[in-house]
């Protein structure tokens, strides 16, 4: 593929998939430095569809993400009758079946955490190898955006009991948890700490979950971040629907929940996003 990238005088492509947007920004600006074309999709399905549409040379795909799981993805677009595309398969755990489907398909396995841009950087360096001289000037540059290992959910609801006892389970998964008292707040921390879930309260002081998420979807760096919702009793069936429809061409609040939470229906719903192991038994709050 780098012969035939030479020859040519074309600039190779790079398509992020990524559910989690930190992530995705952090190896899309780090394959931008090294001098790739860069696109990113925000789940499986969307990347399918835009490797089908761009071909790109090197798909870089999360394992776990909504609609369609990246192992899915990758097998289809590695299919045989498929364009010859590179693929990196990202995760946040290693377990030795995932390593060996990755093997069986013809993809390199790199775990999420500290060393992802180095297993990423590495793979890359593999494929191009005239992109390793740039990949050296990336690193000596003044360029130290720093990769957080933990994910991060950010829970907005003016009850403090809620968040602290949340943040002290997620903590136990190894999930970072970033708490608002309301719309303004959450908004202003969603944009800067990119969470990789939202959870809010409805209803909610200083603005309502419906404005709220329709500030998140037009707004570059949080329009797809997945947004949940909870509430004291169950919402009726209208005010669900609005608050399931698209904004901006985004899609609105992924699953709602009822307090007192229920960790055992909570927790597998985030993990689809965040990626962490539940070690604990699951309780209530």
């Amino acid at each position: 593929m780098a012969d035939i990238l030479r020859a040519s005088h074309r600039v190779p492509s790079v398509l992020i998939a990524d559910d989690d947007p930190g992530i995705a920004r952090f190896l899309a600006t780090r394959c931008a430095k090294m001098g790739f074309e860069v696109q990113t999709a925000a789940n499986g399905l969307q990347a399918l569809v835009m490797a089908g549409q761009t071909q790109p040379d090197v798909l870089i795909v999360d394992i776990n993400m909504p609609e369609l799981d990246g192992l899915s993805v990758s097998a289809r677009v590695l299919g045989p009758n498929q364009k010859p595309i590179e693929v990196i398969v990202i995760t946040a755990s290693s377990y030795s079946d995932t390593i060996r489907r990755c093997e069986s398909l013809g993809a390199i396995h790199v775990r999420k955490g500290l060393g992802l841009w180095s297993g990423v950087r590495s793979a890359l360096a593999r494929f191009f190898p005239d992109t390793e001289n740039r990949i050296t000037q990336e690193e000596k540059s003044t360029f130290r955006e720093e990769l957080r290992e933990q994910p991060r959910v950010l829970v907005i609801d003016a009850d403090p009991h809620v968040g602290t006892f949340l943040a002290g389970r997620l903590a136990e998964c190894g999930v970072d948890t970033l708490l608002a008292h309301d719309a303004v707040e959450g908004y202003g921390m969603a944009c800067s700490d990119a969470p990789s879930v939202i959870m809010l309260d409805y209803p909610m002081g200083n603005g309502d979950a419906r404005r709220l998420l329709a500030r998140l979807r037009s707004t570059a760096a949080t329009d797809s971040i997945p947004v949940f919702v909870m509430s004291e009793g169950r919402l009726d069936e209208a005010t669900e629907s609005d608050l399931k429809r698209d904004v901006c061409g985004r899609p609105g609040a992924a699953q709602f929940f009822k307090k007192p939470l229920a960790t055992d229906e909570l927790l597998p719903a985030l993990q689809k996003f965040c990626g962490f192991v539940q070690q604990y038994p699951a309780e209530d709050f």
